[in-house]
């Protein structure tokens, strides 16, 4: 199977995407929520006519509470890094076991995952996003990525429910 691409945060006139034209945008985060959103968007875009990216976003706290003892450094750039590719990979293999299609890409991006994922979506046909579903009454409501995202995308926004 051909691995996904990858890569870090482009450069401020490059796009995170390989294809030309506009296609559907996923936001990635290793949660089943938004692999559910990835094989949604990968149904559909043979559907439109349009390629998919998956974008994960990752982003380097420079430190962190750890159970009321103190603070410490949460790992390397290079480790959360690696880590981002991982689920980008683990995604595509999930999605497609046997062999990946020429129209998916992936690739990671160092940011605030809402903000990234707006911007980037100037150049999408569509962004996919998942939601986390936390019981009857707290599952109504969406979280801070998706809500960030169908206020302030560039493109229309899918939110996939892990129902």
């Amino acid at each position: 199977m051909s691995e996904p691409q990858s890569s870090s945060r482009p450069s401020a006139d490059r796009r995170p995407f390989p294809w030309s034209e506009p296609g559907i945008l996923v936001g990635v985060d290793g949660s089943a929520a938004a692999l559910t959103a990835l094989r949604y968007a990968v149904d559909i875009a043979p559907k439109l006519g349009h390629p998919v990216h998956a974008l994960v976003v990752w982003d380097y706290p420079t430190l962190e509470w750890s159970d009321g003892v103190g603070w410490y450094y949460p790992g390397t750039y290079a480790s959360l890094e690696g880590a981002a590719e991982e689920i980008a990979s683990d995604a595509a293999s999930s999605v497609f076991p046997s062999d990946t299609p020429d129209w998916f890409s992936s690739s990671t991006m160092n940011g605030r995952a809402a903000r990234e994922l707006v911007d980037a979506s100037k150049d999408a046909a569509m962004l996919v996003v998942g939601t986390r579903g936390h019981g009857e009454l707290t599952g109504l409501l969406l979280g801070s990525v998706s809500a960030a995202c169908a206020a302030h995308a560039h493109c229309p926004v899918l939110i996939v429910r892990n129902d």
